[in-house]
């Protein structure tokens, strides 16, 4: 909104700050950040009323956890709250890869919202099922790809290769929507701990911060042999919105919590990290970065797969957290070594922009 007015008048004087996606992008971390802040206590004083009980805890996990039962679910709508409000401050308000991505946060952040209902009506860990959700989750990707590539080009592009591997063409649709959906489940399935996924998301939208900034520059796209996609820049807001709102929800999250963001949060979280990477052509990047949630979610995968084969475990409980609760690592020991490990994986991600 800002932008728009600044742009309707020509940009005089202070206003001229607002042509530079740096400041916009500073403005949007400070104002989710301030925004999550304001609203946060009054924000799980309601939920706690509303809830009554809270989340629902499985009681086959780790009995410390049992601990937690109480605590109010659905901190995701204060972070999907204080992201929108930012964004529609700072973003350029015509930017359709911008809207294409709060389409998805959105869209996931509504699919979480409707499970976590249901979970904490039903006094369930179950809530929707997974059917329904995947069908749902897939169609808001679908759309939100076709609106990228319908304004940028089909290419893939591979990590350490200079230039395009391959122009997918209508295929980049299909894998566009599975990147998205993937990676929105991913953060979902890590969200198991306090303040768990809350950081990892945060330096994972830092480093794509400055990807969709350097994306969006054509002298800097160029000069790095990475994609250039014209607006994409614009992204870097949407991420520092996530900066700003993730660490005001941090401030409540933090170990012991008062609040968890839920699958509002987590899904709609993933799924715009994906959509981000979708539009400026890192999805394999987003693997490196983002490491932490693939190894979390292959944790499942692996043991899911294992255990129906061979009636055997791989790990002691999945996802890979709860296996070093069950070895004896505390909560908050758990917490910072998995921050230490998306921390560097995020820089090893950031190294395959020159390494080309």
């Amino acid at each position: 909104m800002l932008y728009w007015i600044a742009e309707q008048l020509g940009f005089p004087g202070v206003l001229n700050l607002l042509r530079y996606l740096t400041f916009r992008t500073g403005g949007a971390v400070a104002t989710a950040l301030l925004i999550g802040l304001i609203i946060g206590p009054r924000f799980i004083g309601w939920l706690r009323l509303r809830q009554g009980k809270g989340q629902p805890i499985r009681s086959d996990g780790p009995q410390s956890h049992l601990a937690k039962v109480g605590t109010p679910t659905m901190g995701g709508l204060m972070i999907l709250t204080a992201v929108g409000l930012s964004l529609l401050l700072w973003m350029d308000l015509h930017n359709v890869y911008v809207w294409a991505c709060i389409l998805v946060t959105g869209g996931f952040g509504l699919i979480g919202f409707l499970d976590d209902y249901d979970k904490v009506k039903k006094r369930s860990t179950k809530g929707v099922s997974a059917r329904v959700r995947l069908l749902a989750e897939f169609t808001i990707a679908g759309v939100a790809t076709a609106l990228i590539t319908w304004h940028a080009n089909t290419d893939l592009y591979l990590p350490f290769v200079n230039g395009p591997v391959a122009d997918l063409g209508w295929l980049y649709i299909p894998f566009g929507a599975f990147v998205i959906v993937a990676f929105g489940n991913a953060v979902n399935l890590t969200d198991g701990l306090d303040g768990l996924a809350t950081m990892p998301v945060i330096i994972a939208c830092i480093a794509f911060m400055l990807i969709a900034y350097l994306v969006g520059n054509a002298k800097y796209a160029a000069y790095l042999g990475i994609p250039y996609v014209a607006g994409a820049g614009n992204l870097a807001i949407l991420c520092g919105a996530i900066v700003g709102a993730g660490l005001a929800f941090l401030w409540f999250n933090a170990p012991p919590a008062a609040v968890f963001m839920g699958d509002t949060g987590s899904l709609a979280l993933g799924g715009a990290l994906g959509a981000i990477a979708v539009t400026t052509h890192h999805e394999f990047v987003l693997a490196v970065i983002g490491g932490l949630f693939v190894i979390e979610a292959l944790s499942v995968v692996i043991q899911v797969f294992w255990f129906k084969r061979t009636g055997r475990r791989v790990f002691r409980m999945a996802p890979i957290h709860h296996h070093f609760e069950q070895l004896g690592w505390s909560e908050p020991t758990v917490v910072i070594r998995f921050w230490i490990v998306a921390f560097v994986l995020a820089l090893a991600g950031l190294s395959t922009l020159k390494l080309r």
